[in-house]
């Protein structure tokens, strides 16, 4: 590598290529995590990849997966994760790469790998790679060539490699039960159990994220639309978010918005109640992916075939967001979601029977469009009046809400909401706090929620309004929607951060605390832990009915000699739970 004429390098670069499938000691893997280090440090260097490196690490895969006297050899077993996690790392960003890599067969080996032909870290690597590959047009078709049995593949392992890591490896508390070689690649051989154990939560996030993201490469091209678009998936997608150890990934709202764009995707996803109800909580939360969750409504109530399925649902979250102006590089987003409520509203009036609809585009007509067209017409000198009211109004409420008389307080921040110019934003989102205040005060989750929502969108940037984010927060919390009060609870600190204190630290302490019971909550492993705990008390049952029918010894008391035993027969016990497990 160091060598300074280039033809000479070259030459003995591909030479030691071609020979290192062929080493048999401890130094096989010492070249290949070097490899490694250069895959990580250096993709965009083109000199390995013209030499041979791709044949390089399919030989070696190959002879992983089909060679297993060799792969329990030397440290062999770390072979298959470093060379898919080579032909990842260097197929992320460049096209030509990746149609290098498929030349050189890496396809057939990364898919035995996908098969579990070893264990979900190899898989991690080979869902990756694969990823990557149906990114491109180049080198898609090589992957679409077993599209039904990789889209299989890949929605298994998003709605089950959770559990799957968990009873692997995250259950196994005592680190020397754990499989070696896992425990060293997930901590580089420095960390205890505990690191061991934050790590694989990382992985096994990714590894969810990387394949819901190889799903994403065919649903975008409308492939195997019929296998993705299962009601089943996409109840269970609607939980999968990328959560605080792999924010950078969407999730399944990223799949749904795909899915969004086709005419098969909006027809299942508009028939699910759970993946409706889902897009309206993600739209009225501070989650960065909120202008996902919006942009899926929207695309399903444009399409008068779903339109009628998602109306009801819609309208009761979307009024919540119509004074909402910009959401990341998305302009004038409330006005968007004005057009799509309103669309056909007459008609919708007529034939829509549900009265809370009905109640909700009514308030959207008023507001952006009557309402708007009035002030347009207003002096300045009687909008100036107006504010001066409500600025009067708004210390009546507060007082009221002081003394303890909740309801009148509620009544006059409406009167203030009523009278206030729409223009006065920042005004109304203070008063609609307030409001929200009260609601929480009277226990009202739900009114709670829609004012809060109401003052976060007028608030500049949106969701920025810190006191608005700690009342929905703990609206949340009442209503048990943990992921959405923790992202409140993470961005209100981090605006109480940015402005210097906020509320002060006794608030900040709350707060803290009310993160760390939300982590609790929608910590990544928590369905599975109940899940597993679940099956374990069923066997305890199953073991305690077969032993309470025999007239044998288990009905006789047991001898214990110096505490022995005892604990001689439950770990027999035990074992018996697991075996039959």
């Amino acid at each position: 590598m160091k060598e300074q004429d280039s033809t000479i390098r070259k030459s003995k670069i591909q030479d030691y290529l071609k020979g290192i499938p062929f080493l048999d000691n401890e130094h096989l893997i010492l070249v290949v995590s070097e490899l490694w280090s250069l895959a990580m440090t250096r993709p965009d260097d083109e000199e390995l990849l013209s030499l041979g490196l791709f044949q390089c690490m399919t030989v070696l895969m190959n002879k992983a997966i089909h060679d297993r006297s060799w792969l329990l050899k030397h440290q062999n077993i770390y072979i298959p994760y470093y060379a898919a996690h080579i032909v990842g790392s260097y197929t992320m960003k460049r096209a030509d790469s990746a149609a290098r890599a498929v030349d050189s067969g890496v396809v057939q080996p990364l898919l035995e790998l996908l098969r579990g032909e070893m264990s979900w870290v190899e898989q991690r690597v080979a869902v990756r790679a694969l990823g990557h590959l149906a990114s491109y047009e180049k080198t898609f078709e090589a992957v679409a060539v077993y599209e039904e049995e990789v889209v299989e593949l890949a929605l298994n392992l998003a709605i089950s490699c959770l559990e799957n890591v968990y009873r692997e490896f995250v259950e196994v508390k005592d680190g020397r039960e754990r499989v070696r070689y896992h425990c060293n690649l997930l901590t580089r051989g420095a960390g205890g159990a505990e690191m061991e154990g934050r790590k694989a939560e990382e992985w096994a996030s990714q590894l969810q994220c990387w394949s819901i993201h190889l799903l994403n490469c065919f649903a975008v091209k409308e492939r195997c639309l019929h296998l993705i678009c299962k009601r089943g998936f996409l109840e269970k997608l609607c939980g999968v978010w990328g959560g605080l150890a792999n924010q950078a990934s969407p999730g399944g709202i990223g799949l749904i918005r795909i899915l969004c764009h086709t005419r098969i995707g909006r027809e299942s996803i508009s028939k699910s109640k759970n993946v409706i109800e889902n897009l309206c909580n993600v739209s009225r939360s501070s989650d960065e992916w909120q202008y996902m969750g919006i942009d899926c409504l929207l695309l399903l109530l444009k399409d008068v075939d779903s339109r009628h399925n998602v109306i009801d649902s819609a309208a009761l979250c979307l009024v919540d967001l119509v004074e909402l102006k910009n959401l990341g590089n998305r302009r004038s987003l409330g006005d968007s979601i004005t057009r799509a409520l309103l669309h056909d509203y007459k008609k919708t009036k007529i034939k829509n029977g549900d009265i809370n609809v009905q109640r909700s585009l009514e308030e959207i007509w008023l507001l952006k469009v009557e309402r708007r067209r009035r002030e347009k017409l207003m002096s300045r000198e009687r909008i100036e009046e107006r504010r001066m009211m409500v600025k009067l109004i708004k210390q009546q409420g507060n007082h009221h809400f002081l003394v303890g008389h909740v309801g009148e307080a509620i009544s006059k921040y409406d009167e203030a909401l009523e009278i206030c110019p729409l223009k006065h934003r920042s005004e109304r989102m203070i008063v609609y706090s307030k409001r929200a205040h009260c609601h929480l005060f009277l226990r009202d989750g739900d009114a709670a929620i829609r004012d809060a929502t109401r003052a976060l969108c007028l608030s500049s940037p949106p969701n920025s309004h810190d006191m608005s984010l700690w009342i929905r927060a703990q609206a949340y919390d009442m209503k048990g929607m943990a992921k959405e009060s923790l992202m409140d609870c993470i961005v209100f600190m981090n605006v109480c951060i940015r402005s210097g204190g906020g509320s002060g630290l006794r608030i900040l302490y709350y707060v803290v605390r009310m993160i760390c019971k939300q982590m609790e909550k929608t910590w990544l492993f928590r369905e599975a832990r109940i899940k597993i705990k679940e099956e374990a008390e069923i066997q305890v049952k199953k073991c305690k009915n077969y032993g309470s029918g025999l007239s044998t010894i288990m009905e006789e008391p047991c001898v214990v000699r110096d505490g022995i035993g005892k604990k001689k027969i439950e770990r027999v016990i035990n074992g018996i739970s697991n075996k039959t497990v």
